[in-house]
């Protein structure tokens, strides 16, 4: 299955989460094609200051791959700086947030998975 980007929806999302500003969510996969495997498979734009407020995941986990800017993580009682290239994994029954900081727009791949049951 081929999917080209014009394809992709996209969707402009006000105050994910209870953060800041809009977020430009383009999803490559719909969850429904991903085998039961999760529930989103998306790529975020963020503009400086524009953030994911604070949130917890349970029964899932969410990746978020840095493809271009800053970004700033809350990663449970944590805060982190990442980059170009940088990864974080927020587990089941963890909790976290990002927040674009700098002067370019932070763009970033995200993926909500499930956890499998042993």
């Amino acid at each position: 299955m081929i999917t080209r980007k014009e394809e992709q929806p996209v969707e402009l999302l006000t105050r994910v989460q209870g953060g800041e500003g809009i977020i430009c969510r383009r999803q490559f996969l719909r969850a429904e094609d991903s085998y039961g495997t999760g529930r989103l498979f998306a790529v975020f734009t963020l503009s400086p200051g524009d953030s994911i407020g604070y949130h917890r995941h349970t029964g899932e986990f969410e990746l978020y791959y840095i493809l271009k800017g800053t970004a700033k993580v809350h990663d449970n009682d944590r805060e982190v700086i990442l980059e170009e290239g940088d990864m974080m994994q927020c587990r089941d029954g963890d909790s976290h947030s990002i927040e674009a900081v700098g002067e370019e727009p932070l763009e970033l791949l995200a993926e909500i998975l499930f956890v499998k049951e042993n």
